[in-house]
């Protein structure tokens, strides 16, 4: 993918509080639960509920948002198209991983199972 330096940094700067309320509302919109977003979020991030609001109340950025997260080892597993892009074939890797949430929240909106959201039945075997 040939992300526009200006476009990374763009989503780098982004922060997490104002993209969350959207986060919440087109899962809510869709019959999804707010507790729901919070187990794909921790599932992707590591980050519990107390970490999340402290991260929110903070208004970091995406930028700091992913620094402290510790990325779960198979978020490499995420694939499929979002925004137009496939996020496997993103190149920075900020913008990989803001997209991975994205798709994530994407699937959890649609209504896709939580054990195909996060990835459970693709590693199984592993």
């Amino acid at each position: 993918m040939n992300n526009s330096d200006t476009q990374n940094q763009r989503i780098a700067k982004m922060t997490f509080a104002t993209v969350y309320p959207m986060y919440i509302a087109k899962v809510e919109k869709k019959g999804r639960t707010k507790e729901e977003l919070h187990q794909v979020i921790e599932w992707l991030t590591g980050f519990d509920n107390q970490k999340l609001q402290e991260l929110i109340n903070e208004n970091v950025t995406f930028e700091t948002f992913f620094q402290h997260a510790s990325l779960n080892p198979n978020a490499h597993l995420i694939t499929g198209l979002i925004c137009g892009y496939r996020v496997e074939e993103i190149e920075d890797t900020l913008t990989q991983q803001v997209r991975y949430l994205d798709k994530l929240v994407d699937e959890l909106a649609k209504g896709r199972k939580m054990e195909k959201i996060l990835r459970v039945s693709q590693v199984v075997g592993n």
